[in-house]
């Protein structure tokens, strides 16, 4: 899964509240837990928030993180967390998501998606030009008979086709979309297959109200017409009874389960007696035990000896089969093309945005001396292949251009990045 993170700040409002009819349902989900256990009802409570706003904001997460009396740190992990919830502004009119898994995406999903990206805009989570429409593909919806299909709000639609979502995304951009109908769009009123029922088309095994009718409709006629043969169904042969399998019963030694014996013996003996009756084991000879039987080889053979013979030396071995090489070592810090670091200037550029670059990364990169866009641009080959031995990433650096991404944020931040790239940094 993606990392999800909050919106910019940009387009967060300043605070958040819960209008008059939303508090009372957020006091009553409250009430449905356990005292010292309301902090659990962040779930529907953000699912709300969400309702009445259209998205997460960071002032609703924060807003019901205080209400519920939890550290906010919390409220955001369960927010991020849970892709249900909207981290970014969304369409105001609908948000359409796609079902991408497999029986959508054997029935043509693909062909829906073109769709939303001519008809809303070319990236997931994005809205059109007048801010009322936007999509995003999520994983199964729960309809995979009538494959392929879409959800808007808590709607669905299913068995579409390309024409149809697109005159559904026009009716919703046209404030009509009470006006379509969800379920299934072609007639479908159910999940039956698509060419019709092909089994259990009859009631008649189902139901007794059907047997029972038609055992009297049966009586009725034979009463009406008494001298009239009524021919009787023939009854198919009764199968032949099945021996139960032998295998699943257990093997043991117990006279119980013997199939020698019809019952244990009923007669008892003292322990002594039975003691003194029975022979003991022999005494163990390492000798002994190491020769074959002479009814195998006729001979005393000893069976001892190395485990395997050893294999020549150019013996070929499968890749899988061979000893892992050691890990390499990490450079040292007194390498000489470890990068150049300075001291943590008062304005700290957030490296996160370079893609690649998470919290715990950057971190690393902070006490390697590394604050700026201007720096990361700045790395020869050597340094980078530097820091990528230092970070383990086996040229993850260079495969996924960290020099060229922060040339594209030194120079102009994230509009020239969106320039360079065509999308925002992630």
């Amino acid at each position: 899964m993606s990392v999800r993170r909050l919106a910019e700040a940009s387009v967060q409002p300043a605070s958040f509240a819960f209008n008059k009819a939303n508090t009372a349902a957020a006091k009553q989900w409250i009430k449905k837990y356990p005292k010292g256990r309301e902090q659990s009802a962040i779930i529907p409570l953000l699912m709300i928030a969400q309702e009445q706003e259209g998205w997460v904001t960071k002032a609703a997460i924060e807003t019901i993180s205080d209400m519920l009396g939890m550290p906010r740190i919390r409220g955001l992990e369960v927010a991020t967390f849970y892709t249900q919830y909207q981290l970014n502004p969304v369409g105001t009119r609908a948000h359409i998501q796609v079902c991408g898994t497999t029986p959508c995406m054997l029935r043509g999903s693909e062909a829906l998606m073109d769709v939303c990206r001519s008809r809303i805009h070319h990236d997931q989570f994005h809205t059109n030009d007048q801010g009322t429409l936007s999509w995003e593909e999520v994983e199964c919806l729960g309809a995979c008979v009538n494959a392929p299909m879409v959800m808007i709000f808590k709607d669905t639609f299913e068995d579409l086709t390309p024409e149809r979502l697109a005159e559904i995304i026009d009716l919703y951009d046209a404030g009509k979309g009470a006006s379509v109908a969800p379920g299934p769009q072609n007639g479908r009123t159910g999940s039956e297959p698509a060419s019709g029922l092909t089994t259990l088309k009859s009631e008649k095994a189902i139901l007794k109200s059907t047997r029972d009718r038609e055992a009297r409709e049966a009586a009725k006629a034979a009463k009406a017409a008494p001298d009239a043969i009524i021919a009787e169904p023939v009854p198919a042969p009764a199968a032949a009874p099945v021996a139960p399998s032998n295998a699943s019963k257990p093997k043991t030694d117990a006279p119980e389960t013997s199939p020698a014996l019809k019952t244990p013996s009923a007669t008892k003996v003292a322990p002594a007696a039975e003691k003194a009756a029975s022979v003991s084991a022999p005494l163990h000879s390492a000798a002994n035990a190491n020769k074959a039987a002479p009814e195998v080889e006729q001979v005393a053979k000893q069976r001892n000896g190395p485990k395997a013979k050893a294999e020549p030396a150019a013996a070929f071995k499968a890749p899988e089969a061979k000893a892992p090489a050691a890990k390499p070592a990490k450079p040292s810090l007194d390498d000489k093309n470890r990068p150049a670091g300075i001291d943590r200037p008062a304005a700290v550029d957030d490296l996160k945005l370079i893609s690649g670059v998470g919290p715990k990364i950057e971190g690393i990169l902070h006490t390697l001396g590394i604050f700026t866009f201007a720096q990361v641009a700045s790395w020869k080959k050597a340094e980078r292949e530097w820091v990528d031995g230092y970070l383990s990433f086996h040229g993850r650096i260079d495969r996924d251009d960290w020099v060229k991404q922060a040339k594209a944020l030194a120079k102009g931040g994230v509009a020239e990045y969106i320039r360079v790239f065509g999308k925002k940094p992630v």
